[in-house]
């Protein structure tokens, strides 16, 4: 089977390299089109051939610039219609970078699937016309949460269409420094992931610290502190740094807003052994829940959240139960176990 994954604005390298690869060692054939990640590095491809098909001068000659906007706007048609004539079996949208355009220009000789990673983008997230004029487009539509798909399904699109695949966890070895007492604030810092609520909750946890590793994309709208608590590893940090930050931390914290259905971060403190605290947003909580990684909070609550960081910091049972949680989701939330489950989805519509 040909599968032609397709992310243009380079949003999710490790995911789309992570998913490729398994469908490689699963016997399909993949291309992976996508545009120049402007931020590091990407993996190497193992197995699948990746072609940069969009954006080519926007990506390079910019980062996170509005002076990019303008180029990539005119560039975005062309790399449309190069999509269009790709031949393959079924083509994999993960990512659609401009919505308003997309709806006109998305073609494809094959048929169409659409991952729903954020369900609805926050930018257009009111645009419910929008959206579900999109959707229209796609014969099948993969969440990564049973709420997800009640989201999705509450929208209007029809059951029929949607699947759930439940995201993988990222498996990794990082050496083990944590002082049991930090906890890991990871990712690409945006005002929806949280910031505050942990900063708060962390100065209520006598002892605790707090180690917050990640691009700075929106950290203006936070109130930066200094001090023995806290600690900023700020930037676009490389694998070695990401392990590092992993290792010496105890637990991680997610304290999101609800504009997701699951977050990669989170499935990356699992796989490296890492227990999650989680508000009950998007798909956030299911993984924790599911193999008692953690421990889940109600949105927005600072002392619930404060109060599930002491408990697992205090006492040594529950931690050991969560990081035995964590390792069960490790050991399900395989890369392998979803290119069967996405293969066959593709077989349904091959």
């Amino acid at each position: 089977m040909r599968v032609v994954l397709a992310d243009p604005p380079a949003y999710t390298p490790p995911y789309d390299h992570a998913l490729a690869a398994a469908l490689v060692r699963a016997g399909a054939e993949v291309e992976l089109v996508t545009s120049r990640f402007r931020f590091g590095s990407t993996p190497p491809a193992e197995g699948y051939r990746r072609r940069e098909l969009f954006y080519p001068l926007s990506s390079r000659l910019f980062r996170r610039s509005r002076l990019r906007l303008p180029l990539k706007l005119a560039e975005h048609p062309v790399g449309m219609a190069r999509l269009a004539a790709l031949a393959a079996d079924v083509v994999h949208v993960q990512w659609l970078a401009l919505p308003a355009l997309d709806r006109r220009l998305l073609r494809a000789r094959a048929p169409l699937v659409f991952t729903a990673h954020d369900l609805l983008p926050r930018r257009t997230a009111g645009r419910r016309s929008l959206w579900l004029g999109l959707f229209s487009r796609f014969e099948r539509i993969v969440v990564h949460s049973r709420r997800g798909l009640r989201v999705l399904e509450e929208l209007g699109v029809a059951p029929s269409r949607l699947r759930v695949i439940p995201h993988p966890v990222f498996p990794s070895a990082p050496e083990r420094r944590d002082d049991g007492r930090t906890v890991l604030f990871f990712g690409v810092i945006r005002a929806y992931r949280g910031l505050p609520d942990a900063l708060r909750a962390v100065r209520q946890v006598e002892g605790a610290r707090l180690l917050v590793a990640g691009d700075p994309v929106e950290l203006d709208r936070v109130v930066r502190e200094t001090g023995e608590r806290v600690e900023w590893r700020l930037g676009y940090l490389s694998e070695a740094e990401v392990d590092r930050a992993h290792g010496d931390a105890t637990v991680a914290v997610f304290p999101y807003r609800p504009e997701i259905d699951q977050s990669g971060s989170l499935l990356r403190a699992l796989g490296a052994g890492v227990p999650a605290v989680v508000y009950d947003v998007g798909g956030l909580a299911e993984p924790v829940r599911a193999f008692a990684a953690g421990r889940v909070v109600r949105p927005g609550d600072v002392e619930g959240l404060a109060a599930a960081i002491r408990e697992l910091l205090d006492d040594e049972g529950a931690l050991a139960e969560a990081r035995a949680g964590a390792e069960r989701a490790r050991r399900a939330l395989t890369w392998d176990a979803s290119a069967a489950a996405h293969l066959a989805l593709y077989r349904e519509l091959a």
